[in-house]
């Protein structure tokens, strides 16, 4: 069995209302779909994400195709490797990594429907019998906050987060208005896209405290990696390390300086869902968390790591995820994390999923007549 071709599909989805933080206004999600097909016909769906700029994610693509058209899907860490030597990608990783993510997740797709297994059979099997999520917060007034929260409550979530890094007065009332509407058990989770000086971060810290935070993700920028240490040193609050996990030798430097309590992380960040795999060992075994994260995405993706973290030991709950804001989707079936927060184990071989590829043609033609949903434009290109 080897791969005889592949397509790469750039695809945009909107959001149902633009997520707004620290470092982007976006109103959408634009990835690229990957689709492989082997020579005895089974198809594996992936999805690369665009971050920056959909257009180099997609010409990377391309330039990584010749190292795995005529290749077995079984050798997907083989691949990689070679990608990043010789294709000399080694230089470009984080790129390399968003792209070639969606290509490992194609070919683990394919791996598990020759076998007929679910993808987490082949990561060692699952070691618990759901995973849970979080209910992403929009900024806005304590009535707009409250009424999310009601939502969130009703649909069973128990964990919410809200980005902050903007306005500090304006956050500890949204906090406060939070805590009030979900009561004292839920949870708060708190995200600063390293906004914060150190000294500010720890006293906008003890001042958020007061309403019960969880974690703080990412609240100073995350050079030098003594920024970290010192807030996680200094704050009561549990840090969330994201930002600076930019490869697998700096998601691995960050856990064995034990930067953060928890890190946030994918396989965009660093290659392919083994190495993710590899990273969340790592944590285990220093006595740490990881956190699932999400640049925004569609059903393909949620789904494969959906299988990861289903083997795994040190998850958190409230994981990220986007399905609740996402307008449609590329799947023909709705992710469960759509209505509630409890995902359990998906039925069938590989990861599970149903593409529905007449979505596929239609919103690859949305991105064709208007473009990327950039991270930066406050309006979508008309």
């Amino acid at each position: 069995m080897k791969i005889a071709k592949l397509e790469f599909i750039p695809v945009s989805i909107a959001y149902t209302h633009r997520e707004v933080s620290s470092q982007v206004q976006r109103d959408g999600v634009t990835d690229v779909i990957v689709r492989a097909v082997t020579d005895d016909g089974l198809i594996g769906w992936g999805e690369s994400c665009s971050g920056a700029n959909v257009e180099s994610v997609e010409e990377a693509l391309k330039a990584m195709a010749p190292f795995v058209v005529g290749r077995s899907p079984w050798e997907s860490e083989a691949i990689r490797a070679e990608i990043w030597q010789r294709g000399i990608w080694l230089f470009r990783k984080p790129t390399a990594s968003f792209a070639y993510a969606g290509i490992d997740m194609a070919l683990w797709d394919i791996c598990g429907k020759a076998c007929n297994q679910p993808l987490h059979r082949l990561f060692g099997g699952k070691v618990r019998k759901q995973v849970n999520y979080f209910y992403y917060l929009s900024r806005g007034s304590e009535t707009e906050l409250a009424s999310q929260c009601r939502d969130g409550l009703s649909r069973g979530f128990h964990v919410f987060y809200l980005k902050v890094g903007l306005d500090i007065e304006g956050e500890i009332e949204m906090v406060r208005a939070v805590r009030e509407a979900i009561g004292k058990q839920a949870k708060i989770r708190l995200d600063a896209n390293g906004a914060w000086r150190i000294n500010d971060a720890v006293r906008n810290l003890a001042r958020l405290d007061e309403y019960r935070i969880d974690f703080i993700e990412q609240p100073v920028a995350q050079d030098p990696i003594t920024n970290m240490k010192e807030v996680r040193t200094r704050s009561q609050v549990a840090v969330c390390a994201n930002e600076g996990l930019w490869t697998v030798e700096d998601a691995y430097r960050q856990m064995t300086h034990r930067t953060a309590d928890v890190y946030c992380f994918s396989p965009y960040w660093v290659g392919s869902l083994l190495q993710f795999r590899y990273l969340c060992q790592v944590a285990q075994f220093e006595g740490l968390q990881v956190c699932k994260h999400t640049h925004g995405e569609f059903g393909i993706a949620a789904t494969a790591l959906h299988h990861v973290l289903l083997t795994l030991p040190n998850v958190v709950d409230g994981n990220q995820h986007t399905a609740h804001i996402m307008q449609d989707d590329v799947l023909k079936q709705a992710l469960p994390i759509r209505a509630g927060p409890d995902w359990e184990v998906p039925r069938g071989s590989g990861l599970g999923i149903e593409v529905d590829e007449e979505k596929v043609l239609h919103y690859h033609q949305q991105y064709r007549e208007k473009g990327q949903f950039l991270p930066y434009a406050s309006t979508r290109p008309s």
